[in-house]
């Protein structure tokens, strides 16, 4: 499949974000831990949610989709997720923590996801080294022994998201147990995580703080949750919005996860009003360039979106140094860029980007699901008509992608 993108269309109107797909792929694999009903409500289709959907199933959980809902419920039958899914999907790693805080043992593949650089898992083992789980290793396959787990304070060595969240979930049938999460991630999505395991009967403290607390319980018990907005989604469509020129009001979502992007689209010239679950974007006029954008944990500027903000750059009045912290091989989208005439040089983790006036059509391909993301973005500011193929990356994380922008005045379609 690829997208047909005709550009030069301003954007005007009003989307609700869905919710979010790094807070959903998580909370599916928290649970394994409950054997009743859990009910997630009003979730996208994501690919990545479906592929995670299929392991479950294929584990011996009972899956149904229902008026929207994702509703999980009874046993796993196998504590070895060995299957070609979780080759393709990095969040099948979140099924060691989930599995080995109810079943004590588990044998799992190494994960798959994006090629955008390392994405070890030694801060995972390590951490859950801590709580005396031990880890052997033949033949690409991780066999993990909890049978003799505990809690324990476990510092981080960086603020690592997935082993934040393999911990929280590892930790949280020790029955008497106390485990403190020291340096961990403060992600919104970690937040959403504790508040599932807790809307559980869990017993998780501290989440969005650099210090978490879990209280081993014996039990979670059945629940109805409904996730946050997805940052990284609001996150591209403010972009396009900036880049495109008109009016967009994006509903459903906290400008708090946003500051650091709202803050560069301010300096950019846009005009951004703020409201409790909502964020309204104008802009009429050619942008100028940020200076040095740089990506952090969060509550700085997220990786996940440095791609489109790369793209907004090559049509931004100036120069631009974006310094990539996080993953080093971000930057591939840059010579597809190329293609449609921006300006951009890369040197390992760093790109220089000179703003062109405009950027020409061209047919390009999708490197990975944030730099696909972009390529559309960079599609529906040149003028004529750009191809965009593997588009497979992007439904990996973003839903109706192409009806939502369409909703907006984009002129998008996709096609076999």
């Amino acid at each position: 499949m690829k997208y047909i993108v005709s550009g030069g269309n301003k954007l005007f109107g009003k989307l609700t974000i869905d919710s979010a797909k790094n807070a959903i792929l998580p909370i599916i694999a928290a649970t394994i831990m409950c054997d009743e009903e859990c009910v997630i409500k009003d979730i996208p289709l994501y690919l990545d949610v479906m592929e995670m959907t299929l392991i479950l199933e294929k584990l011996g959980k009972k899956i149904s989709f229902k008026n929207g809902n994702l509703i999980i419920s009874g046993a796993i039958n196998t504590t070895s997720v060995i299957m070609a899914e979780t080759k393709t999907l990095r969040s099948s790693i979140f099924m060691m923590g989930s599995i080995l805080s109810k079943y004590r043992k588990a044998i799992l593949t190494y994960p798959g996801g994006c090629d955008i650089g390392k994405r070890p898992i030694d801060i995972h083992l390590a951490g859950l080294k801590k709580l005396g789980i031990k880890f052997t290793f033949a033949n690409d396959l991780i066999y993990c022994d909890a049978s003799k787990v505990f809690g324990n304070v476990v510092e981080l060595s960086y603020p690592s998201v997935g082993a934040t969240e393999n911990i929280m979930m590892a930790s949280t049938l020790l029955d008497g147990e106390i485990t403190v999460i020291k340096n961990c991630a403060r992600e919104p999505e970690i937040v959403e995580l504790a508040r599932f395991i807790n809307s559980m009967g869990g017993k998780v403290f501290g989440a969005g703080y650099e210090t978490i607390v879990i209280y081993g319980v014996k039990k979670l018990h059945k629940t109805e949750f409904k996730c946050i907005g997805d940052r990284i989604a609001c996150g591209t469509y403010l972009i396009a919005g900036a880049m495109c020129g008109g009016r967009i009001e994006l509903d459903g979502i906290d400008p708090n996860f946003l500051l650091p992007l709202i803050v560069f689209l301010r300096n950019s010239g846009c005009n951004i009003d703020l409201f409790s679950d909502r964020i309204i974007l104008e802009n009429f006029s050619r942008l100028k360039s940020i200076e040095k954008i740089e990506t952090e944990t969060y509550p700085g500027f997220p990786t996940d979106l440095q791609s489109p903000m790369l793209v907004m750059q090559t049509i931004s009045k100036g120069i631009s140094i974006i310094h990539e912290t996080v993953f080093e091989a971000r930057f591939k989208v840059a010579s597809e860029l190329q293609k449609m005439g921006a300006k951009i040089s890369v040197s390992e983790r760093y790109a220089t980007v000179v703003g062109v006036s405009k950027l020409k059509p061209a047919q390009v391909v999708c490197p990975d699901l944030r730099g696909g993301a972009g390529l559309v973005l960079a599609g529906l500011v040149a003028h004529g008509k750009s191809e965009i193929d593997e588009i497979f990356h992007i439904e990996r994380g973003y839903y109706n992608f192409d009806k939502n922008l369409k909703s907006l005045g984009a002129i998008i379609d996709k096609v076999d």
